[in-house]
């Protein structure tokens, strides 16, 4: 079947099963290998994807099921040349490390963020519990988290 989907701002087409995860076709049928794909059951958040503004862990979607929606996957999170707050936060506070759940955390903290720009610390680790981590230990994750929400401000 035929599956169109406006990612990251562009109407992009593909054929493919039926039965065919989103994870799958963003990397293998639209050459989007930010999206990465951990424990296949919706656990870890590394697959987390925009639908529509709303993080959804891709690897529990078919790509069917988001035809006609808009997707945003980690490489979708940049400005033009530049990072997105996040995405820079991110680096300024080494809330990342072997970078595997990167793209999960990235997008789930833009969406997060869009929706309580001032969180605390409780609010923020609440957003973030569904995202696996075995590097970091979180504590740079929350200071970068805050840190975003410090640039979107500005």
């Amino acid at each position: 079947m035929r599956i169109t989907l406006h990612v990251n701002g562009v109407p992009r087409s593909a054929e493919a099963e039926p039965r065919v995860l989103l994870s799958d076709f963003l990397r293998g049928e639209l050459g989007l290998p930010g999206t990465h794909v951990g424990c296949e059951h919706g656990v870890c958040g590394a697959c987390t994807v925009l639908l529509d503004d709303r993080p959804v862990r891709s690897c529990l979607m078919l790509a069917a099921t988001a035809d006609g929606h808009h997707v945003t996957t980690v490489e979708g999170l940049a400005e033009e040349a530049a990072l997105s707050p996040v995405q820079q936060a991110f680096g300024e506070c080494h809330g990342l490390q072997c970078g595997f759940c990167t793209p999960g955390f990235l997008t789930t903290v833009t969406a997060f963020l869009e929706a309580h720009p001032k969180p605390t610390d409780e609010e923020i680790l609440d957003a973030v519990s569904g995202n696996l981590c075995r590097c970091t230990g979180y504590q740079n994750i929350v200071k970068a988290v805050r840190r975003a929400s410090e640039l979107m401000e500005s």
